[in-house]
């Protein structure tokens, strides 16, 4: 399996016209005077589905061949993946079935519903629902869509780290959360492509640190937990695909814990009037940790989405 290349992502691009559109890079006032530095938040969370992760779901599903179309897609998710399958199948007319852990955000598996798709609740974390669907797929046959392990999703998603660099060419630090990786694959992907210097940060809750630990060396783990608010990032493994990637991409990675995380939210809120579910302001609470080390310097938060259900965000703000 190859990792996708700089003229996959402008190919992307093209697939995307017209579906979806070019979300704001925003410098916001308020969070650049709690950070101390020129800061911009890319609001991938103003996405159709909310996240970022819809962007590589049209590629890739808009690519498949009518065989393919007629099998249907089966994936496993614990919501924005899962939302951007569904959203793209929807589209193009294919069966898709989702597999979520149990308990998993029940506003995330709405949505899931309302684009059509299928969604069965299995295990206790996103691992054991995706070790569910890797089972059936050897059975049925379907069309199984990787959450990490597929260039065109990570080609797809990329496609946001072109607007960064084409809009802002010269920013020297780009934080992103880290699940499954494809989100800080496509800025990897496309910073090199370039020929751009940015330092690109990846940002993990603590208590799902698998692919932080795995990084650091000297062999990749298997976490035993993944139990964190933050769902985008609740992932106990490492996918070959975008580890590769990332194991030469990024400059460092960031770990926070579970009352960061949810400081991060409340921060969001505060500086940028927005919405952002765990992962998604995690970006943005890493900064404010890093902050004395950003002085002077051009910083990109990437808010990866804003899926945050009714009773976390009451949690966090109580």
């Amino acid at each position: 399996m190859l990792p996708p290349t700089l003229h996959d992502v402008y190919l992307a691009r093209r697939r995307l016209q017209g579906v979806l559109r070019p979300t704001p890079l925003m410098r916001h006032p308020l969070l650049a005077a709690e950070l101390g530095c020129e800061v911009y938040v890319k609001h991938e969370n103003h996405n159709p589905t909310g996240a970022f992760k819809v962007r590589g779901g049209v590629n890739l599903v808009s690519s498949f061949d009518e065989d393919r179309r007629r099998r249907g897609v089966i994936t496993a998710s614990t919501g924005n993946h899962g939302q951007s399958i569904a959203f793209a199948c929807q589209r193009e007319g294919v069966a898709c079935t989702i597999y979520v852990p149990v308990g998993n955000n029940p506003e995330k598996n709405a949505a899931m519903r309302a684009f059509g798709a299928s969604v069965v609740e299995h295990g206790k974390d996103f691992d054991e629902a995706r070790e569910e669907v890797e089972r059936l797929v050897r059975e049925r046959g379907l069309r199984y869509v990787h959450s990490a392990n597929e260039p065109l999703l990570i080609a797809g998603v990329g496609t946001y780290a072109l607007e960064i660099f084409e809009e802002l060419p010269q920013v020297d630090v780009i934080f992103v959360p880290i699940g499954g990786g494809s989100g800080a694959s496509g800025l990897v992907t496309v910073r090199d492509g370039l020929g751009a210097k940015a330092d690109i940060i990846g940002v993990q809750a603590e208590r799902a640190d698998a692919f932080t630990r795995s990084w650091r060396g000297p062999a990749r783990v298997v976490g035993e937990t993944a139990d964190t608010f933050a769902e985008g990032m609740a992932t106990r493994v490492t996918f070959d695909l975008t580890f590769g990637i990332l194991t030469r991409g990024l400059r460092d990675i960031v770990t926070l814990s579970e009352d960061e995380l949810a400081e991060g939210v409340r921060l969001a809120m505060r500086t940028t009037h927005n919405l952002a579910e765990g992962a998604g302001a995690a970006p943005i609470m890493a900064a404010w940790t890093r902050r004395d080390a950003l002085r002077g310097q051009t910083v990109v938060c990437v808010m990866s989405g804003g899926n945050l259900d009714a009773g976390t965000l009451r949690r966090i703000l109580s």
